[in-house]
């Protein structure tokens, strides 16, 4: 039951400062956050590849508030694939994107958000890598999706993210799977109302199951997003029912969680992609990774109590 209540303070902006303030925060960020910079995090993307893994690129900050912040995250963006495409990373590492950090929640949002990020899906495409538009709540998938389609146009592989939780997401993923997307499938990680999101976990699992099976059968290219064991195995089994080859689909875990098994299933010939979220604005991601795991929870606060 503490999810939703950590879900919450992930939007105070009283508990961003306690959590920012206390002592032993650093320490947990860390495991979660690559580092704050693109030198911070260059390094472990060519260690990641160079251990068999893939990565996907994250920079964190979601809550902005004037257009010159959506521009300025359009620009680290760029930023970000200059530099891979210098270390010769772009087919190694692609790029997730949050549409409310390119203005989408703004004064024409929806528009604005369209052209900050369609010159970083050009930039990613010109270096042979590509952009996934990470699912947010409830209230901005219809736009996300809407960009998803507009942005496919020009560049098909251009993937976004499907959350196991939304009572919709089974009609989003038949048509996805019908239209050949690359989409990611997650439990899903807001705090939804019981309108419009599956409130038992149990029941969550089942509905992601059900989602596997629809987009390991369609015609898309499934990423299952998941560090269940159950779940990955059934992954694997409904791939092998309907006949896919290692390369047409992928796992995809978090920096920091289950590296040994990243390892594992890479090693097995899967491809396994890592989430790696980096930034200096990184308390909503931090949050919403604590409340998905109890004891990550427990970790924060042992560390906040050792270096108290």
């Amino acid at each position: 039951m503490l999810g939703p209540v950590i879900l919450a303070a992930s939007r105070s902006d009283k508990m961003r400062r306690f959590v920012s303030a206390a002592p032993g925060t650093k320490q947990v960020v860390a495991r979660f956050i690559a580092g704050e910079s693109v030198n911070d995090v260059v390094p472990i993307v060519q260690d990641l590849a160079a251990r068999g893994l893939e990565v996907t690129l994250d920079v964190v900050g979601e809550d902005i508030t004037t257009v010159e912040q959506s521009h300025a995250a359009r620009d680290a963006y760029l930023e970000l694939i200059g530099r891979l495409k210098e270390l010769g990373l772009g087919e190694r590492a692609e790029m997730s994107v949050k549409l409310s950090m390119f203005g989408q929640s703004l004064e024409n949002g929806h528009e604005l958000a369209l052209a900050n990020v369609r010159p970083v899906v050009a930039a990613a495409a010109e270096i042979g890598t590509t952009v996934t538009l990470d699912a947010e709540d409830h209230t901005t998938l219809d736009s996300m999706f809407a960009i998803h389609d507009e942005l496919r146009k020009d560049f098909p592989q251009t993937g976004c993210v499907i959350q196991a939780y939304l009572f919709r997401t089974e009609d989003d993923a038949r048509r996805l799977a019908e239209n050949g997307s690359r989409v990611r499938i997650v439990k899903g990680a807001y705090k939804e109302p019981a309108e419009v999101a599956i409130q038992d976990k149990p029941e969550i699992d089942k509905a992601y199951v059900r989602i596997m099976k629809i987009l390991m059968e369609g015609e898309g290219y499934p990423m299952i997003g998941s560090h269940d064991p159950r779940l990955i195995a059934v992954g694997q089994e409904l791939a092998r029912r309907a006949g896919r080859k290692l390369d047409e689909y992928e796992f995809q875990m978090l920096y920091g969680i289950r590296s040994e098994e990243q390892n594992r299933l890479a090693a097995e010939g899967h491809r396994m992609r890592v989430y790696t979220a980096y930034g200096t604005d990184w308390y909503g991601y931090f949050m919403r990774r604590l409340a998905e795991k109890p004891a990550n929870l427990l970790f924060f606060v042992r560390s906040i109590l050792t270096k108290g």
